[in-house]
């Protein structure tokens, strides 16, 4: 099986570090190597890890001591204890302390793969159970949809009026506007809304492994198929699956995706068994899907299978008024969260935040506000605050209408000027302006940032 974990080696030994890295990289894990307790407790203070394969005697330490201390960093991660000086009564011990099992040395590779594999099996499980734990909290907090404006009055008057139906709905608009938000209360105002929302970030999965991620697969249907696996499909059975930026599947997925909207059938990689799923569809793109069928990026009957009911989301430029409002909620939710005293925002501040363009639309705002909760001033926040939490001067923010520029250029400027903030380091850049990642290549191809 293909693991997108991470682990972490803590050995003294560089052959057996050496000889464990080839091996846990083949089983496709990311693996990060430790020779001495406090790199690996440094490491471990920086990094969640899936797996830990913890020598048992490391200079400096004494093995369970250091187990404890992993223990308290980590409670999720799996610990493979290893040693040369196993005694019945040490592995007992570090099975108290939370490894999950102990491997005498010399172990042979095939050894360390079984205990590997069984431990990444016990990891997949215990990651399904925490998604399901957080579904079931994420339906006792309602979606909470924020706004004053007309425009958004009038896309929450349709969502109202669809949702109670069975309907596909297809939702456009840029990044960071709120569509997986209008997704989750499409559900959640649906018969459906008791039975699971799945969702599915097509921006981020890997190609090679889609088609296993949306239908699942069986036992040896591929190379390091050891187990079969259940998918998004077949999970979200009698209730909503949600495609979120749909325009990035292949075409060869989506034509098994045609199939599975049309028929409601689904087959897992490696079988020929048909498997029924009831499931109600949603999806989302920010992209002009009838632009990318013209180029040949898009099935056109995919397209107006999705597109029964669309629901555009206006950008946040185009619904000023919902700023306030925004900055508000983002306001008290980041002042529960970090525990912080940041009561209002003075009139100059505001009106700076209303005459910026967001281009990052509503995710931009709520991490501008973040920042601004947690690196501003206790009690009101005022103009040169901004300046501080990231904006080089606060007449950055004024809009490209305000300043003579077009909406482009004003977005150019800006995305330009954040760029050089953080030295072309485009992950912080693209989290900054609250959008992701592929947005942001988008953007600096169209401008010529490159």
């Amino acid at each position: 099986m293909v693991y997108p974990h991470r682990a972490l080696i803590i050995d003294d030994e560089s052959v057996i570090r050496e000889s464990c890295s080839r091996l846990l990289s083949k089983e496709g894990l990311e693996v990060t190597v430790a020779e001495g307790g406090d790199t690996a407790l440094r490491l471990l203070d920086k990094w969640a890890y899936d797996l830990i394969l913890l020598d048992l005697v490391i200079p400096g330490y004494e093995g369970l001591e250091l187990l404890r201390h992993i223990r308290a960093q980590d409670q999720e991660a799996i610990v493979l204890v290893i040693s040369g000086y196993g005694t019945v009564q040490s592995a007992v011990e570090a099975m108290k302390l939370g490894a999950y099992d102990f491997l005498a040395k010399p172990f042979t590779p095939a050894d360390l793969r079984k205990m590997v594999r069984q431990a990444m099996e016990k990891r997949r499980l215990a990651l399904e159970n925490l998604y399901l734990r957080q579904e079931l909290e994420h339906r006792r907090h309602r979606t909470q949809i924020v706004s004053r404006s007309r425009a958004m009055s009038q896309v929450i008057e349709i969502v109202e009026r669809v949702a109670p139906t069975d309907t596909t709905v297809l939702l456009t608009g840029e990044s960071g506007t709120g569509k997986s938000l209008i997704a989750r209360r499409i559900h959640e105002l649906s018969a459906r809304s008791d039975r699971p929302f799945v969702n599915v970030d097509c921006g981020t999965l890997v190609e090679t492994l889609f088609e296993s991620e949306l239908f699942g697969h069986v036992k040896g249907a591929f190379t390091g198929a050891d187990t079969s696996k259940i998918g998004k499909f077949e999970l979200s059975h009698n209730g909503t699956i949600f495609f979120d930026e749909i325009s990035n599947i292949s075409l060869d997925v989506q034509a098994k995706l045609l199939k599975a909207v049309d028929d409601r059938v689904i087959s897992k990689v490696g079988s020929h068994r048909t498997i029924n799923v009831n499931v109600r569809i949603l999806a989302a793109t920010n992209q002009n899907l009838q632009q990318a069928i013209s180029d040949g990026h898009f099935r056109e009957d995919l397209y107006y299978r999705l597109n029964v009911v669309s629901i555009h989301i206006p950008p946040l430029r185009e619904r000023r008024e919902d700023v306030p409002t925004l900055i508000d909620f983002f306001m008290k939710l980041y002042n529960g969260l970090r525990n912080m005293k940041v009561e209002s925002i003075s009139p100059r501040a505001m009106q700076i935040l209303l005459e910026y363009d967001w281009p990052g639309n509503v995710r931009e705002l709520a991490n501008m506000v973040e920042r601004l909760v947690v690196l501003g001033r206790e009690g009101i926040i005022q103009h040169d605050d901004l300046a501080f939490v990231g904006w080089q001067k606060t007449e950055n923010l004024v809009s490209g209408h305000a300043a003579g520029l077009s909406l482009q250029e004003a977005e150019r400027e800006h995305i330009l000027k954040v760029l050089n903030m953080y030295e072309g380091r485009r992950g912080e850049t693209a989290e900054a302006l609250g959008i992701d990642r592929k947005t942001l290549r988008e953007k600096i191809k169209r401008y010529g940032l490159e």
